[in-house]
């Protein structure tokens, strides 16, 4: 195992203005240190680093992101100039060629006043992640999208917390979501909010992404199952599998909408929309050819609905 790095930070210095800035140092993990720095153009200082205290006599060379350093940086400690965002993945190693000794991945973050370029907003309530759950069990889904200039991003570490008590998440194959599962899950009245953090970089630039939630407000229904039509008119259908029972304490609205049958169950053009506690409805339109939708949605907690689920009548036939 390698000795762990010494992170000094050694001066603020200004390049280009006479104005002094001050670095703001963090190690957020093992070999990965955070500079946040006001703007992404700047001289923001020198940061000290160390390869380790077994080295300390040794022929030690440093390189950045695998090449070697123009001018050459040697000795078990070296000074890195904060520019711009130049930071990189360090390496120490025994001789100018030699064995691989130790590492420190610098990355840079800007500071708030500066637009975020890696994740793509959602929406103005979702802000940049999206997260729902399927019942109130403890386990959440959240996504994000990442811009299309920056589609190369990849995160770093995610953390998730409530009442600073950890939750564990595991990372999406892709990288764009984690599945996380709250493990203590409250089943009386939630007291205390979920915190998500998420680190995301582009080469070596850092952002750091935040939702705050209670499960109340992002727990969603699965769309209606087993939506089906008798008589022609009369549409049925079940509380999904997934959401909580039973179904008589954990009640769900329905919203049942009849649109054009060449529209989709998301258009304001309707023939009808209505609201529901049943798991069935009449329909008494005299159009022959339409779209019968149903969603869901939490009847107390009034969160998110579902997906829409559908039948097309069209005069004598009827698929759903």
């Amino acid at each position: 195992m390698h000795v762990l790095l010494l992170i000094v930070l050694h001066a603020a210095l200004c390049c280009a203005t006479s104005d002094n800035h001050q670095i703001n140092v963090e190690t957020l993990m093992d070999n990965v240190l955070v500079l946040r720095v006001p703007q992404s153009v700047g001289g923001w200082g020198d940061v000290t680093l160390t390869c380790g205290e077994a080295y300390q006599n040794q022929p030690v060379f440093w390189k950045r992101n695998g090449e070697d350093l123009n001018p050459a940086l040697r000795g078990n400690e070296v000074k890195i100039p904060v520019r711009d965002l130049n930071g990189g993945n360090y390496t120490c190693h025994l001789g100018a060629d030699g064995q691989f000794l130790n590492h420190t991945v610098i990355m840079i973050q800007l500071g708030t006043d500066n637009t975020p370029v890696i994740l793509k907003e959602k929406s103005p309530e979702d802000g940049y992640i999206h997260c729902s759950a399927p019942n109130y069990k403890g386990s959440f889904h959240c996504t994000w999208t990442r811009t299309k200039h920056r589609s190369n991003a990849a995160v770093l570490l995610v953390k998730a917390e409530r009442n600073l008590e950890k939750i564990t998440c595991e990372l999406s194959a892709d990288g764009s979501g984690v599945h996380c599962l709250d493990a203590n899950c409250p089943s009386k009245e939630e007291q205390h909010r979920i915190f998500l953090t998420v680190y995301i970089h582009s080469y070596s630039r850092l952002e750091v992404y935040t939702k705050a939630f209670y499960l109340r407000e992002i727990a969603t229904p699965a769309q209606p199952p087993n939506l089906k039509i008798s008589n022609g008119k009369l549409f049925s259908w079940d509380y999904p599998n997934s959401w909580e029972k039973p179904d008589s304490y954990y009640r769900l609205d329905f919203q049942v909408k009849l649109v054009h049958h060449d529209n989709s169950c998301n258009s304001e053009d309707y023939l009808m929309h209505n609201t529901t506690e049943e798991t069935k409805y009449e329909v008494t339109a005299r159009s022959k050819k339409y779209i019968f939708c149903v969603r869901a949605k939490d009847k107390y907690t009034h969160g998110p609905w579902s997906h829409w689920s559908h039948c097309t009548v069209n005069k004598r036939t009827e698929s759903c």
